[in-house]
Parts: C-alpha cells; sequence; structure tokens
C-alpha cells in the first residue's frame, strides 16, 4: 500500500509498505479523507516537533475511513462502519518510524472499550477512535479530529459561559475556539492574528474583535483591557504570548496555553500579572474529554451550527500532497483537505 513518508526534514515522499493486518482487538480502515494539521504535521515536516528525532517517519493523524476487517475479538466496530482517527503505530515491518501514519491508504483502528472489558491494556489513543454516523458527511467527520480535542479544552481551561477571553492565533484550532465560544454563551471573544482573512473568518464565526499584531489600535485594547479578562488562550505556544498576555487576565484569570510548546524551557515574567493567576498548559489532549466531546459536536453538525466550510481553505488529492504543502506555506489556508 502507499504511505506519506517525512524521509528527512523538508522532504516528503510516497513510500510502499506492507498493507497492515490487524490484530485481536484491532480494526483494519480504508482511507477516504483526511486533513493536514498545521501544528503537528507542520513541525513533523520541519524536524522539530519535541520528542521526535527518528527519520524517516510515517506521516499524518486525521484521518477517516470504513471498516474492511475486524479481529476476532472486536465489538465495537463492524465492517461497513466509518471510524475516525485511524494510525499506523506499529511500524517495525517497515524501514519507518510512526509519526502517527494516519496518511496510510490503510491504517488501524483499536477497540478501546473490549480491551477495557476484557482487562487487556490499551494504548491511549485507542480511545478516541471512534465509530461516527453515516448522517454525518464524511468532511465534518475529519474535522472531528481537531474539534473533538478543542472541546475537551473548554474543561481543560474551566472556560464558562458568560466569561471575557481573547485568543492568539486564528489558524483551525484559534477559530475553533471562537466558534465553540459563542454557542457555549461566552461574552466577548477577541482575537489576534496577522493574517486578514483568518480575522475576518473570525469574526463571522463569532468574534467580538479581531486584531492584526501590528494594528496601531492594539495598545489601546490592551490599555482599556487591563486586568480585565478571564482567560487568554494561547493557541500558537510560544513564551512572547504567554508573557504578552500575562497583564490582560483578572486576579484569579488563567493563560491557558494550548498545543505543544517548542521550547524546552519557558521564562515566565510573573510581575506583568495579577498576584493571582493559572497557567494551564493543554499539550496533549485530555482523552476521555476528547471522546466525549463527539456527541454535542455531532448534534451541532446535525443542527446546522457547525460546519466544516468554515475550516477548510482548499482540498487537494493525496497524490499531490507536496503541492498542498507548498500552498500552505505560501497561501497559509485555513486547513487544506486531502481526498483519497
Amino acid at each position: 500500500m502507499f504511505a506519506i513518508a517525512v524521509t528527512k526534514p523538508y522532504q516528503v515522499d510516497f513510500v510502499d509498505i506492507p498493507k497492515p493486518t490487524p490484530g485481536p482487538y484491532e480494526a483494519l480502515i480504508k482511507t477516504e479523507i483526511a486533513a493536514l494539521c498545521n501544528m503537528t504535521d507542520g513541525k513533523l515536516i520541519e524536524g522539530h516537533f519535541p520528542g521526535v528525532d527518528s527519520y524517516p517517519l510515517l506521516l499524518g493523524h486525521e484521518t477517516l475511513g470504513l471498516v474492511e476487517a475486524v479481529g476476532e475479538k472486536v465489538k465495537s466496530f463492524k465492517v461497513g462502519d466509518r471510524v475516525v482517527g485511524g494510525l499506523l503505530l506499529d511500524t517495525t515491518h517497515t524501514p519507518y518510524a510512526s509519526g502517527w501514519g494516519g496518511f496510510c491508504e490503510y491504517t488501524l483502528a483499536g477497540d478501546h472499550a473490549t480491551l477495557l472489558a476484557d482487562s487487556v491494556e490499551s494504548i491511549e489513543v485507542f480511545e478516541i477512535m471512534q465509530v461516527v454516523p453515516k448522517d454525518i458527511s464524511i468532511e465534518d467527520a475529519v474535522m472531528l479530529c481537531t474539534w473533538r480535542e478543542v472541546y475537551g479544552a473548554f474543561t481543560d481551561f474551566h472556560l464558562k459561559a458568560g466569561q471575557d477571553i481573547l485568543i492568539y492565533g486564528a489558524g483551525p484550532v484559534g477559530l475553533s475556539f471562537v466558534k465553540f465560544a459563542r454557542l457555549l454563551g461566552l461574552g466577548n471573544i477577541y482575537i489576534i492574528d496577522r493574517h486578514e482573512h483568518k480575522r475576518q473568518r473570525a469574526l463571522e464565526l463569532g468574534a467580538t474583535a479581531a486584531l492584526a499584531p501590528d494594528d496601531l489600535v492594539l495598545q489601546d485594547f490592551f490599555a482599556t483591557h487591563r486586568r480585565s479578562l478571564d482567560a487568554v488562550i494561547d493557541a500558537v505556544g510560544t513564551e512572547e504570548i504567554i508573557n504578552a498576555a500575562l497583564p490582560l487576565v483578572k486576579l484569579g484569570g488563567s493563560i491557558c496555553v494550548y498545543g505543544v510548546i517548542d521550547a524546552s524551557t519557558i521564562r515566565l515574567d510573573k510581575h506583568k500579572g495579577p498576584f493571582n493567576f493559572n497557567l494551564l498548559v493543554h499539550q496533549w489532549p485530555t482523552r476521555a474529554l476528547e471522546r466525549a466531546a463527539q456527541e454535542p459536536l455531532i448534534e451541532w453538525i446535525r443542527n446546522g451550527k457547525l460546519s466544516y466550510k468554515d475550516f477548510f481553505s482548499a482540498e487537494f488529492p493525496i497524490q499531490k500532497i507536496n503541492e498542498a504543502l507548498e500552498y500552505a506555506r505560501v497561501k497559509r489556508p485555513i486547513k487544506i483537505l486531502f481526498r483519497y
């Protein structure tokens, strides 16, 4: 079967590897559609994802496909089911490490519930490999990979209705925070991003205001909102943003860091913040929250409150992944869809 490999930093190639065979608690998934994760996939391609230094590696983790076969002990999946989140984690029979391997022609999904019921240890990522109802479009279904994690982060960050927040970064994650914050009844929702088309999309999704980092009114915003915000969400993950946000949060407010921070250490200018504040770092999903998010998100999709159309800027056949990566580098799209 074909797979997408980062053979070395900044080098992405099609490669041929053996088709995986499902174990007793696994389902074999034929990939239908996938999405590029700007943060994780981007860092893996560039060679600086923290803790990953084994190249070549198989890329991708935002995927959706149909179950083609199941192991003898599988109870949660059946042939023909549409499953989100299949990966290729075991690459021992290939010359490649696993960068989650979701862009492969075939992937595997683990039956988390049955493994637990049989008192067999489950891999944590199996918990979010779930069946998606067939009435949900495949485009909306693959967006669940992003949406479930962001929705779960609302609990990790203790975000509540009526709160005023600022979001740094209007990529897929930042825009998802905007959309969900509006649907969940938060108060003022501000966002900062350097790209005008992303700021405009944030306003369309419910942001109160969208500002550029070099906007002349940004200084006035910082002065007006000093010590007034319940939370500032860093959807980029940098020390600079964390420290810039500190003067904005109120006493007992929160700096919420979403995603992996590149640096191994960060310097915190705590004197810029109030005497009491929270620093919440969400570098990895809370799987139980991510899994539980699927049901309310599907209801929003069914009710017309949430659509993939607000998040995908472009689509490519998977065979043109290098064209897609160049497009992403030049155009800075919100998100790219791959069809198989």
